[in-house]
């Protein structure tokens, strides 16, 4: 079964949202599914209304900015404006950019129980979830270690950690990779991935690094002017010759393909540099073949 035919777990009817200070509107009339299982990348220019989406899918929209809005924002069913946000983040785990912003605890572990705590959650729950959690991400040897002693790569796994301790249904990531070097950025994409796989939860992810996560993910969503201007997979949305995709940092090699099409197929296009090298390695056996 296809990832479109699996259980909707959030989706967003007409949504429309204009901050009160501002006299425009930063998401216009939005209509969205999210999936279980699935992983979407998220991306466009700077004020397209990326954040502002991600505010509303978590309760931060409408709870704590004004403005004025219409349409629905549902979440496991739930509609975003007749809940609270702490019952939103047992649904809905939002993990920040910056990790600093977000662990601030004087132990690894005492972050992430953290959430748990404010919930009332008893001890021994706290302590398996917590047990369960680190382990998961591979930080159960940084349990006692403070926070600001953490490398940028396990300081967010240590913010994953925390998010994932509620045991939600989505895990939203902003920028997740934007202070890693590219070997503790891709580390840290396929350890998504595989959360993905074992919990089975729904990642929603802004990214600008589509050299690195395009190759995970099953959905591309592109936003300009607060709408939705493309969607589907990232060989999909990579295959069309569309305005909007000339500054969202296509991947170098998807770009490559595209100045030498003739290796392969349109609309089969490489995502990595082993995916261009087997066009060449069965272009050239296809003219020894002819030659022959």
């Amino acid at each position: 079964m296809g990832l479109r035919s699996a259980k909707t777990v959030i989706e967003v009817r007409n949504y429309s949202f204009k901050y009160a200070s501002s006299e425009k509107e930063i998401l216009r009339d939005l209509n969205l599914k999210f999936h279980e299982r699935e992983i979407t990348i998220l991306i466009g220019p700077t004020g397209c209304g990326k954040s502002t989406l991600l505010k509303s899918l978590i309760g931060l929209i409408p709870h704590m900015y004004a403005g004025s809005w219409s349409g629905s924002v549902m979440v496991d069913g739930m509609s975003i404006k007749d809940c609270k946000i702490s019952d939103l983040a047992l649904k809905v785990g939002y993990v920040f950019q910056n990790p600093e912003n977000q662990i601030f605890m004087f132990s690894v572990e005492r972050d992430t129980a953290f959430g748990l705590e404010n919930l009332g959650m008893e001890r021994t729950q706290i302590r398996d979830r917590v047990d369960w959690a680190m382990a998961l991400m591979g930080i159960t040897n940084l349990a006692r270690k403070p926070p600001h002693e953490l490398s940028d790569g396990q300081k967010q796994r240590a913010a994953i950690a925390g998010i994932l301790a509620m045991k939600p249904r989505v895990l939203i990531l902003d920028e997740p990779t934007s202070l890693l070097d590219p070997h503790t950025a891709l580390e840290l994409i396929r350890l998504i991935q595989d959360l993905r796989d074992q919990l089975g939860i729904t990642v929603i992810m802004v990214e600008h690094r589509l050299d690195l996560i395009a190759r995970v993910a099953d959905r591309l969503l592109v936003m300009d002017n607060g709408m939705i201007v493309e969607d589907g997979t990232p060989r999909e949305v990579f295959a069309k010759d569309n305005s909007s995709l000339r500054n969202i940092g296509i991947p170098t090699i998807t770009r490559l393909y595209q100045a030498l099409n003739s290796l392969g197929p349109k609309g089969d296009v490489p995502l990595t540099v082993d995916e261009v090298a087997d066009l060449i390695r069965q272009k050239q056996k296809k003219k020894r073949s002819v030659s022959a």
